[in-house]
């Protein structure tokens, strides 16, 4: 097991296997970034022409290991690059932390002495590193041995001994274990995450949760597919007919006392999509357990926000279905019924996630919280938009700016799209329902998704994340993501809960 520790040592002194450190370019060559120039002082002269000697720029990234012949006391120095001086922020160190992580693999002992100057850096550095670490390897049993990990960790910075900076690693490390656990779901196969296996981790990662002493007191309630007919959930029940493993729908609430505001956070969870009998093509349908990455998301961020007490009311809903092929799979041309009454013709079975959120967002919104969020790897007409690395946020105006906000903090990327008024004429289209749930007009699908949701909101401030691209790194690893499930969208939901608490009650 590798163990953790902050400290504010200086990297040149350090005994530790291996020294981490920044290089950032400039108009005058690549320079040393903060944190490192005591291994620069070490080296002296001879660090300029080594840096030239090996070719490293310092644009981000860039990685390299150099054996340090006594010139400091660690035998051996990583160097990492930041990109340009003047840019380097949490973003940056962020990654690079995480770059260093995957190239450290078989050192003991490693200290990281990137920029950390600040509580905002010191967060970026370590959470970067824990994240960087991760890896999927539970299926291989030719997956290098665990002793080639770090046994001590440690990470260098000059204000250690402050309280901003102590809390600000210790809240790292929540956060890493967030994502990373939101990651170890999405990259689990469909078969070992059918939705009733799914619901019952929530369980389990409840039980842990909330056991012990001062623990954190969070509400669970898994409905099954005879509780969702009851309650009237025709998306659920429709998306999952034709699977022989039943769906599910799990209700977390974290509601701490004095609490005056209330968040309601929506994920999708399609353990797998075949595309029902608008059947996918098969290279489209290889990664497709990542489908349930919104859900995931949502469970991860509000067991986070206990954990870290944040005084908000926040109810997180978990909608989980297969969609099948079977004889009992919904059809195109049918018509299925929504929690609350709403008509929905279905003209493709591959826009099931849509589906799905619909029960719980009006489930959600029963209770009238003051903002529902809904995350979802929902459709690639976003990804064809915005590419694989960067979410599109649509919804109502004030919440869309705050969740940008949010994901800046979170070093997350998003961007604003919009919701024309033809989407909602687009998605009142159908002759023989309320309204469409697909229209095979090739333009917009993405904006039309979100119109469709909206319709399940009853007017309540409102934003909608569409993960499809960053969700699921199909590519190989880069900054600290890896490949496979990125636990993209965990950090900004609970940076956004945690502004709502930062705010006075007459802001709201």
């Amino acid at each position: 097991m590798t163990t953790y520790a902050f400290r504010s040592a200086s990297p040149a002194k350090t005994r530790a296997d291996a020294v981490v450190v920044g290089i950032a370019t400039s108009t005058k060559g690549p320079v040393i970034a903060s944190g490192g120039e005591d291994v620069q002082a070490a080296w002296g002269r001879k660090f300029r022409p080594l840096l030239s000697a090996i070719g490293f720029t310092g644009k981000a990234g860039e990685v390299a290991k150099v054996p340090t012949a006594g010139a400091i006391n660690s035998p051996l120095v990583v160097l990492v690059g930041l990109g340009e001086q003047k840019q380097v922020d949490h973003v940056r160190v962020r990654r690079a932390a995480g770059v260093a992580a995957r190239t450290v693999t078989n050192a003991a002992s490693v200290a990281i002495a990137l920029p950390a100057d600040s509580p905002e850096l010191v967060r970026a550095v370590t959470e970067g590193y824990l994240l960087g670490t991760y890896a999927f390897d539970d299926y291989k049993r030719d997956s290098k041995p665990k002793s080639e990990k770090s046994s001590e960790v440690v990470v260098l910075s000059p204000i250690a001994r402050q309280g901003e900076a102590i809390a600000a690693y210790e809240r790292a490390h929540l956060v890493a274990g967030a994502l990373n656990a939101t990651r170890q779901w999405v990259n689990l196969p469909a078969n070992d995450l059918n939705p009733p296996l799914f619901a019952d981790a929530v369980v389990a990662a409840h039980a842990e949760l909330t056991k012990g002493k001062g623990a954190p007191k969070v509400g669970i309630k898994v409905w099954d597919e005879q509780e969702l007919a009851a309650d009237g959930c025709g998306g659920i029940l429709g998306v999952g007919g034709g699977s022989a493993t039943p769906p599910r729908l799990v209700k977390l609430t974290w509601e701490p006392a004095g609490a005056t505001r209330h968040v309601a956070l929506v994920g999708k969870g399609v353990t797998f999509d075949s595309g029902g009998y608008t059947i996918k093509p098969a290279n489209s349908m290889a990664t497709m357990k990542e489908d349930m990455a919104g859900a995931a998301s949502v469970v991860q961020a509000l067991f986070l926000i206990a954990r870290l007490g944040l005084p908000v009311k926040v109810t997180a809903w978990a909608p989980m279905a297969e969609n099948m092929v079977s004889g009992e799979a919904m059809r195109p041309g049918d018509v299925l019924t929504i929690r609350g009454g709403t008509t929905v013709e279905v003209s493709n079975t591959d826009a099931e996630g849509r589906l799905i959120l619909a029960d719980a967002l009006v489930m959600a919104a029963e209770e009238e919280p003051d903002a529902i969020i809904d995350i979802a790897t929902l459709t690639g007409h976003m990804v064809v938009a915005l590419g694989d690395k960067v979410a599109g946020v649509m919804g109502t105006d004030d919440v869309v700016a705050d969740l940008r906000a949010a994901a800046d903090a979170a070093g997350e990327a998003v961007w604003p799209m919009p919701i024309p008024e033809e989407m909602e004429q687009r998605v009142r289209s159908s002759k023989i329902a309320d309204i469409a749930q697909h229209d095979w007009v090739r333009w917009g699908g993405g904006l039309f998704a979100a119109a469709f949701l909206r319709e399940f909101t009853n007017g309540l401030p409102w934003g909608h994340l569409d993960i499809a691209g960053p969700g699921f790194n199909t590519g190989g690893p880069h900054g600290f993501t890896p490949a496979g499930g990125t636990g993209f969208g965990v950090a900004t939901l609970v940076e956004y809960v945690e502004s709502l608490a930062a705010a006075r009650p007459d802001d709201a």
